[in-house]
């Protein structure tokens, strides 16, 4: 059985490899080139892979696509300092998982209960879009951290990058996908005892289109914390 002192151990060695992770040419070159936004020049970009965030005896993991180029690549912390991850956050305080409703930097003094934050690809990609390889070489990391999450009972995933990224950590634990479809609002029960819920990806795109809206993201995470 692990110790309180081994799993510290364990998570901190972990964050370790994925910031020092190059596998990825591609990916390496973008998040360290890509350009500050004039709003940001005056600041320093973290432009490293992002490990996940969160209470590390989290129940809820909640899965994004990657970083983005002025949210986690410049803050240095995964769904921070940009408008998904203000939509994100304040919903999750809502919800009593977050103890301000602001994701800004590294030290505003965030913290989650009960949930852990982390996305697919740990990397900003060009274009939001990492090639299927790039998905391939982070994967054991996004393996890694649901296996570390010992008390983890709910997934969810918002967009089909996440989705597709947890089915496949499914199918390598030799269990079915069968019948699992990705949809706003889908909730599966699956053969290892966890939960599956599915929603659209909060990107100002979806939100300032209202393919997903605020009540609808509220009413699926009400949904998973009465059925945790």
């Amino acid at each position: 059985m692990a110790t309180k002192t081994n799993n510290l151990s364990m998570w901190k060695n972990f964050q370790a490899v994925v910031i020092n992770c190059r596998k990825c040419p591609r990916l390496v070159a973008h998040r360290e080139t890509v350009p500050a936004r004039p709003l940001y020049q005056h600041q320093k970009y973290w432009r490293r892979p992002l490990p996940g965030f969160g209470d590390q005896q989290a129940w809820l993991l909640i899965t994004g696509l990657a970083p983005a180029g002025d949210g986690g690549n410049r803050t240095g912390r995964v769904f921070t300092g940009d408008a998904t991850a203000r939509f994100l956050v304040k919903a999750l305080y809502a919800q009593g998982w977050a103890n301000q409703p602001i994701s800004e930097s590294l030290d505003d003094g965030l913290i989650l209960k009960d949930c852990y934050l982390t996305a697919a690809v740990k990397c900003f990609p060009p274009k939001h879009k990492p090639t299927r390889q790039e998905c391939v070489n982070c994967h054991p990391y996004y393996m890694q951290e649901i296996e570390m999450l010992f008390k983890l009972r709910v997934i969810l995933v918002l967009g089909k990058l996440a989705f597709d990224a947890f089915l496949l950590a499914l199918k390598k634990q030799g269990l079915s996908t069968k019948g699992i479809k990705f949809k706003h609002g889908a909730f599966y029960r699956l053969e290892n005892g966890l939960k599956l819920y599915c929603s659209y990806h909060p990107t100002p795109r979806n939100v300032n289109t209202g393919t997903l809206t605020e009540k609808m993201f509220y009413d699926l995470l009400e949904e998973i914390k009465k059925a945790q």
